[in-house]
């Protein structure tokens, strides 16, 4: 069986709790319950508790949980709230005992890993550490390997967050060893060797006439740019190639996949190997880790790498501190921005703008922020002209005329014939 899942809290033992979306509306329901049937303090007077007693906690947001007493000694008990899995010590004021809801079974379900051996036997305070730290409050997919012997066992799992397997995470880490993780190869590098990896692979493209929304992310010249496509599940059906899943979607995906990877980018090796077109993660300006693919060395004393981040299509020099290897299972989302030419105009022939781009002179760099200006942050939309040699479009604004047109009015640019 498959299904999502949250993880409610990673107990101290390694124990992974996790409460199915499935039950949500369930829990929201019982909790809205609970609190309309106690609305009191705790119970002030002296009373004896039982281990293993039923009871409701409140907890530090003054909602009241279902909870067990599973440890007794003093003025606080220990009491493991059972819809989470966590375990805390309450001081008795802040608990009331009660058989209201014993007949409903306990909307978290505790997991362990399925044929996954922790070092020493049990999960270290380091490898908990890391497990709360990845898991808590996320959303994973759960595949269920083997149920328990008794209903209040612990369920055998297989459990992937952003597409990764947790066993091939955790023995990558050496927190543990995995018997049966067939996903091990993801994740590992040969060492003191050069990994092969594969490129990044474009998206699907619709058929050369049909239009389509786009953003453009980067800007190279007037004539030159990325753009990222907005395709319907209908222009996905008229792409050239068939069988893969929806644009969006495939982006959704990305983004969950990115969010995991910049939780554990710390246990990625640094980058030592630099070849043109090498699929690599670099550090952005605002501290997270994206997918880039490697230019050029730019400088030797220190080193500078020339990167291109493949999914917006901009360009920087970064030095090998914030270069790092890339999982392989970032490599199968098709890069989000895609080069692309635009058709039917040409630098103007007489320019009398001195300021030139200088890796593109033949355009004025008032060429370049006009059309800066007209595409920025705008909706707009396009059709494929040529796929071959360039991946060449017609760009409209939203009301159907031509970007380039507004170029040619300002004198920038002239027509291409």
């Amino acid at each position: 069986k498959i299904f999502q899942a949250v993880v409610s809290c990673v107990g101290p033992d390694g124990t992974i709790y996790i409460i199915p979306k499935s039950f949500e509306i369930e829990l929201k329901n019982l909790m809205t319950e609970i609190q309309s049937n106690f609305r009191c303090l705790g119970l002030l007077e002296p009373y004896c508790w039982k281990k293993g007693e039923a009871c409701v906690v409140r907890g530090s947001d003054t909602m009241w949980y279902r909870g067990k007493v599973v440890e007794l000694g003093g003025s606080t008990l220990q009491v493991q709230y059972i819809d989470r899995g966590c375990i805390e010590r309450i001081p008795q004021c802040h608990l009331y005992p009660t058989t209201l809801y014993v007949g409903i079974p306990p909307l978290c379900i505790p997991c362990e890993l399925y044929k996954t051996v922790p070092i020493g036997n049990r999960w270290q305070q380091d490898a908990v550490d890391c497990l709360q730290e990845l898991l808590t409050n996320e959303e994973v997919e759960i595949h269920v390997q083997e149920l328990p012997d008794n209903p209040w066992g612990k369920l055998s799992v297989n459990l992937y967050f952003g597409g990764m397997s947790l066993s091939s995470f955790m023995a990558y880490q050496k927190y543990c060893v995995a018997e049966d993780c067939q996903d091990m190869l993801t994740l590992e590098l040969p060492e003191g060797d050069v990994p092969v990896l594969p490129s990044y692979t474009l998206p699907l493209l619709p058929l050369p006439g049909v239009t389509f929304p786009v953003r453009v992310t980067h800007l190279v010249s007037p004539k030159e740019m990325y753009i990222c496509l907005e395709l319907s599940e209908n222009l996905m059906r008229e792409s050239a190639t068939e069988g893969h899943s929806s644009c969006d979607s495939a982006l959704e995906s990305l983004d969950e996949a990115l969010k995991w990877c910049n939780k554990s980018v710390e246990s990625l090796p640094l980058l030592t190997h630099f070849e043109a077109e090498k699929p690599c993660l670099v550090k952005y300006l605002d501290g997270l880790w994206y997918r880039a693919k490697l230019l050029s060395v730019e400088e030797f004393d220190p080193v500078k790498i020339l990167v291109q981040f493949v999914d917006f299509g901009s360009f920087s020099v970064v030095s090998r501190s914030r270069l790092r290897h890339i999982p392989y299972y970032l490599l199968k989302y098709p890069v989000q921005a895609v080069r692309a030419l635009l058709a039917g105009f040409k630098p103007a022939l007489y320019d009398t703008n001195v300021k030139r781009i200088p890796y593109s002179p033949e355009w004025s760099v008032e060429a370049l922020w006009a059309m800066m200006e007209f595409v920025e942050g705008k909706q707009l939309s396009a059709s494929i002209l040529a796929l071959s040699p360039d991946i060449t479009i017609a760009l409209y604004e939203d009301d159907g005329s031509l970007v380039h047109m507004r170029l040619i009015e300002m004198g920038l640019a002239d027509l291409d014939e």
